[in-house]
Formats: C-alpha cells, sequence, structure tokens
C-alpha cells in the first residue's frame, strides 16, 4: 500500500540525493564530450598517435563501466593518486563514455567532403583555422542527436556510483529501503525522477539539433 506520508517525508532526501546525480551526469558528460572530441581531433590530424588513441578507445570500449570505476577508485591509490568517491566515479564516467563520443566526432569529421580540407589549403588557412571555422561547424549538427543519445545513456548509468558507495538516487532510496523496510516509495521515486529526467534531456537534444539545423 502506497504511504504518502512517508514519501513526503523521504523526498527532501532524495532531492539532495539527485541533485548529486545531476551534477555527476553535467560533470561526466563534459568530460566525456570534450575528451571525445580531443581523442578524435588526434586522430584526425595526428595519423600516428591515432594508432595509439584507436587502441585506448578500443580498450575503453571493450571493459565494464563498473570495472573503471573500481580501478579508479580502488586501484589508483596503490600508486599513490588517491580520489574520494565522488571523483572516481565521475572521471570513470567521463573517460568510459568519451571512447564512444570520440567514435561519433570521428564519424562527423569523415562526413565533411575532403574538397573543404583542399580549398582550405587553396586558399592558405593554417590547419587550426581550418578546423575551427569549416570542418567543426559543418561536423558538430549532424552527431548532436548520437551525443544526446550517450548523455541519456550517461544518466542511467550513474547508479552504479553506489558501487563505490556515492549517496547518488539509487543508493540513497536503498538506504531508505534497509533502514524503514519499505521500497515501494523511493524505489518508485526514483524510477520517475529518472523517466523525467530522460524526457526533458530528450526533449533539449531536439531543441539544439533544430537550432543547429536553422543555424548552419
Amino acid at each position: 500500500m502506497w504511504d504518502w506520508a512517508f514519501t513526503f517525508e523521504i523526498l527532501p532526501v532524495l532531492g539532495r540525493a539527485a541533485i548529486v546525480t545531476v551534477e555527476a551526469t553535467v560533470l561526466g558528460f563534459v568530460i566525456a564530450a570534450t575528451l571525445g572530441l580531443l581523442l578524435a581531433s588526434i586522430r584526425l590530424a595526428f595519423p600516428l598517435a591515432g594508432v595509439a588513441v584507436t587502441v585506448l578507445v578500443e580498450l575503453i570500449r571493450s571493459t565494464p563501466l563498473l570495472i573503471q570505476i573500481f580501478f579508479l577508485f580502488f586501484v589508483l591509490p596503490k600508486a599513490g593518486i588517491v580520489l574520494d568517491a565522488f571523483t572516481a566515479g565521475v572521471l570513470a564516467i567521463g573517460i568510459h563514455y568519451a571512447a564512444y563520443c570520440s567514435e561519433v566526432y570521428r564519424a562527423g569529421f569523415e562526413n565533411v567532403p575532403r574538397g573543404q580540407w583542399e580549398a582550405s589549403i587553396a586558399l592558405n588557412l593554417s590547419s587550426w583555422r581550418t578546423f575551427r571555422d569549416i570542418i567543426l561547424p559543418q561536423a558538430l549538427p549532424p552527431v548532436v542527436p548520437a551525443l544526446g543519445n550517450y548523455l541519456i545513456a550517461l544518466f542511467k548509468e550513474t547508479p552504479l556510483l553506489s558501487a563505490i558507495a556515492v549517496l547518488e538516487l539509487m543508493q540513497t532510496a536503498k538506504i531508505i529501503g534497509s533502514e524503514t523496510f519499505r521500497y515501494t516509495e523511493p524505489v518508485t521515486l526514483v524510477g520517475v525522477f529518472f523517466l523525467g529526467m530522460s524526457l526533458i534531456s530528450a526533449s533539449m537534444v531536439r531543441l539544439l539539433e533544430s537550432w543547429l539545423k536553422w543555424r548552419y
């Protein structure tokens, strides 16, 4: 039986945990989008270094995110690098999805006609100006929907941070359930929150996609 009094009692606690979940999502995606663009740019500009980047990307994509979270939190301290649970979790999520985002960016770069590069060379434009003013504006709009999908996927992976005791939404719901022996309300509220945030994120991505189509 649903208990509304209990629901209103736990809402503030879940609200604070939801902020942690959103912070982890935003910071993780900023790392993923930025690092992914950097990796794709290195592969584009430096073919020899691109081989090492390709191996790194495949290594990251071929291992579970949970293993990478454990590695940053439990193994790095053996090498003298100690990260708090939240930082280790956000870094692991960001690096993991950067590997996927780099493939998205790479596909976007490859879709830009080769003639654009040749025209820039003919106009004596520098490599950086060609990349910034000609290639990037054409490569980014088509990849926005794929990046949006990874944003939503990253958001839904944040409960994995509970494995290293980050008090995000799912971990908080589990604690409330274990202390009160009531799981229906906290778990249902967590599901409603993830559904609502996923729908809002998808709508924002569609708006951004429409704006980029209009802009470019």
